[in-house]
């Protein structure tokens, strides 16, 4: 495998890991989703602590194909504006790219009466079909059709419902609260996604004038309005996967580190997890303070839906297990080709066995450097931390798969004393 001149991250072994860093913005899972209930009302909203991932260029995109304006108005801030027409078309070179494209589907439906988004592409980590979104907005009274690959949705207006979801998917909800809101009646959502981005977006609708009750449980109420307005600034949140990222970080390379503006309530069960392996996790006033004294011990994990072990921290504890103290079984209850990324970690060394959604993790003292490829966004991230316990250098090829959720994800862990760059070819 040549690594010569590629784009890459280069990650070299060093002291443990040490000081102060700042967690970006949930541009990747929550401004995404907050950007396109922006076309929910006519008008001009600013969203700041939003951090330039590849991610955020793509929805830019889609965005403008739609029919807003979007504009950078400060380092961290994004304008949007939707007060023109909107053009209800999300074109296939855009949604192709990321799956969370689409969910412009339910703000069109909801404020144009029609949408035509193409069927979404996005990070090879198993089957995430957009059934549900589809069968709930069916049930709210639009006409859909799948042609040619594009999904075209029409409803004179939408009507309330009571959609129970299959799953607690993230994205159904989404999609459904943000065109419930301006549904005719009461739509009540079951088994709904229960994440922090969910609570958040909410709230950011109830800002424009909805009504939404529930939103952080399994049950959201709505009760449908005839007209929202655009909120003058939306405040993104920390971003949890980036804070445990550099958690795991922490406990793979030992060190004390302060995560500023992370929520410990956020990662309430991984704080556990890693507590149980020895890593002091505890609150701050303005963050998460953590330190390794020593080599982790294994244990089991199992990913679940929010407020579960959440299924984007598999790799990266399957990273930070493979350099545990002892035998760890982990278990993936969501996607089916998470644990795809297995056969790089383990050219580094590791022992990880694995069939189907679960592996099985024997512990070696040190990780072995190698040039490994990137295969999505999390699994990316964690062959770069597990390469602060690899002897030699560790080369991860196709990094703008990390790219696609972390803004500078080396320029961040070198902030805290680790040897990672990012090589440009």
């Amino acid at each position: 495998m040549s690594t010569a001149l590629t784009d890459a991250f280069v990650v070299l072994p060093g002291e443990p890991l040490c000081g102060r860093v700042r967690v970006s913005g949930a541009t990747k899972n929550l401004g995404l989703k907050q950007m396109s209930a922006t076309l929910l009302a006519p008008g001009v909203t600013a969203l700041r602590n939003m951090d330039r991932v590849t991610d955020l260029d793509v929805m830019i995109d889609v965005m403008r194909a739609v029919g807003a304006r979007v504009e950078w108005t400060a380092e961290r801030e994004l304008t949007i504006d939707t007060t023109g027409p909107l053009s209800p078309e999300a074109p296939y070179e855009l949604v192709n790219r990321m799956r969370a494209s689409v969910n412009v589907l339910g703000p069109l439906l909801a404020r144009c009466g029609e949408a035509r988004v193409a069927m979404p592409g996005g990070d090879n980590i198993g089957s995430r079909p957009v059934d549900m979104h589809l069968r709930g907005l069916e049930a709210m009274g639009a006409e859909i059709r799948v042609v040619h690959g594009f999904i075209e949705g029409r409803v004179n207006r939408l009507g309330g419902a009571r959609i129970v979801l299959e799953f607690p998917s993230v994205g159904a909800t989404e999609n459904l609260l943000t065109a419930a809101v301006l549904a005719k009646g009461q739509t009540v959502i079951e088994n709904a996604a229960r994440e922090p981005e969910i609570t958040e977006l909410a709230a950011m609708l109830n800002r424009m004038g909805a009504r939404v009750l529930g939103a952080g449980s399994s049950t959201i109420e709505v009760e449908g309005v005839e007209g929202l307005e655009s909120v003058e600034s939306v405040d993104v949140i920390g971003d949890r996967i980036e804070t445990g990222t550099l958690l795991m970080a922490c406990g793979i390379a030992g060190g004390e580190v302060t995560i500023e503006g992370a929520r410990l309530d956020h990662v309430e069960l991984v704080a556990m997890k890693l507590g149980e392996m020895g890593l002091k996790v505890t609150p701050t006033p303005d963050g998460i303070w953590a330190r390794a004294d020593d080599r982790l011990q294994a244990v089991d994990v199992a990913t679940l839906p929010f407020p579960g072990f959440a299924t984007d921290f598999l790799p990266l504890v399957v990273a930070l297990l493979a350099t545990a103290d002892g035998t760890a079984i982990v278990t993936e209850n969501v996607f089916d080709n998470r644990l795809g990324f297995v056969p790089e970690l383990n050219r580094m060394g590791a022992d990880v066995r694995h069939e189907g959604r679960h592996a099985v993790i024997r512990g070696v003292p040190r990780l072995s450097g190698a040039p490994v490829r990137s295969l999505d966004v999390r699994a990316g991230a964690a062959l770069v931390i597990a390469g602060l316990a690899a002897d030699g250098e560790t080369v991860v090829l196709d990094p703008h798969h990390v790219d696609r959720g972390y803004p500078d994800l080396a320029a961040t862990l070198r902030a805290l004393g680790a040897n990672v760059v990012r090589r440009r070819g």
